[in-house]
């Protein structure tokens, strides 16, 4: 005989019927079944909205003090700095977040091919830091690593290719790793009058061409010499061809400005240049002719702070300025190929300032 179901008291009846109506559930023991799935699917909208949006800011915020640390006291600087130049590094793309502020007075040690870009920078640099004064020194990069290797006084060196940085780190001039910060395409040039009518860059080994080239030591010298190498394992110049060409020699120039120079004067017939160097200054002077992508290189610009510079904390801001998006947008202005962008996409000279 089945017992009949206890009555429950008047006033946990209540508390029930309460609950039902206000949406409430009732704890049991062994749920049925087909609550699991209301379960998951509450349980989803809850949490998976909120932990993105929670998550992205963080990190936002995190760079952002990251990037204000940077140009800040030299503590910070140093701290950040240095995970700017490992990003760098590894990602060969620009800094973003604010631009970095640069103060004290700062010195600093540049390839020649960076006079025009630099300079601009030093005017910006100077106006937006009352009391900030940035000195340069430009010349070849393996003339700036010999003048450092015997003592002189530089918060950063700028190199305008790896082999001359090498040779500072291993000499123990550096006060950290390099970062990359930009590169450049060689060009050839000829006079605006052109009076040897060179056309392409096989004219180079005609007999009679007087050719101007920076010295085997200085960064365009050396890349000016692996061309020719290059271009000698290319069918379409043949194996003699650097021996020819080097034969036509005339010159061998300090610094690329140089080469310039010599070329814009009519001193020589041609001459091999970074395509920043052919600046609005002297672009009505000369003519170019591109080297074709297969038998060209691509010149990688290192920066790095001087160990016992009096000014690190400006010098790492510096090299911060140089990756920031202003620093990017300057070098780019003036021929070079950002950090973050292809070689070979490098913007025509036609769209340089004053061309």
């Amino acid at each position: 005989m089945r017992r009949p179901t206890p009555a429950l008291p008047p006033l946990l009846t209540l508390i029930l019927a309460l609950l039902v109506a206000c949406g409430g559930t009732v704890a049991t023991t062994a749920p049925p079944a087909s609550t699991a799935p209301s379960s998951s699917a509450s349980a989803a909208p809850s949490t998976a909205p909120s932990a993105a949006p929670s998550a992205a800011p963080t990190v936002a915020a995190s760079a952002t003090r990251t990037g204000t640390g940077t140009v800040g006291g030299a503590t910070a600087t140093r701290t950040t700095t240095g995970a700017i130049a490992t990003a760098t590094r590894a990602t060969g793309s620009p800094v973003a977040g604010p631009t970095p502020r640069v103060t004290g007075a700062l010195t600093i040690f540049a390839a020649a091919s960076l006079t025009d870009a630099f300079n601009e920078m030093k005017g910006k640099i100077e106006a937006a830091n009352p009391g900030t004064t940035v000195t340069f020194n430009f010349a070849a990069s393996s003339a700036l690593r010999t003048q450092l290797e015997q003592g002189a006084k530089a918060d950063l060196f700028a190199s305008a290719d790896t082999a001359q940085m090498d040779n500072a780190k291993k000499a123990n001039l550096l006060a950290g790793d390099p970062s990359l910060f930009v590169r450049n395409t060689p060009v050839i040039i000829v006079p605006a009058n052109n009076s040897k009518g060179i056309a392409a860059p096989a004219d180079l080994a005609r007999p009679g061409v007087k050719l101007v080239l920076a010295a085997p030591a200085v960064p365009i010298g050396n890349y000016s010499r692996q061309i020719f190498d290059k271009m000698g394992k290319d069918p379409a110049f043949g194996a003699d061809f650097g021996t020819k060409a080097l034969a036509n020699l005339v010159s061998e120039e300090a610094n690329v400005r140089q080469v310039v120079s010599k070329v814009q004067l009519g001193e020589g017939d041609a001459g091999i240049v970074y395509s920043s160097d052919v600046t609005p200054a002297v672009r009505d002077q000369l003519k170019i002719i591109a080297i074709p992508p297969a038998v060209n290189v691509v010149a990688e610009y290192p920066v790095a702070a001087i160990r016992g510079d009096a000014n690190e904390a400006g010098a790492r801001a510096f090299i911060a300025y140089l990756l920031s998006a202003e620093g990017q947008a300057i070098l780019q202005k003036w021929g070079f190929i950002p950090v973050g962008q292809a070689a070979g996409h490098e913007p025509p000279i036609a769209r340089r300032p004053g061309a």
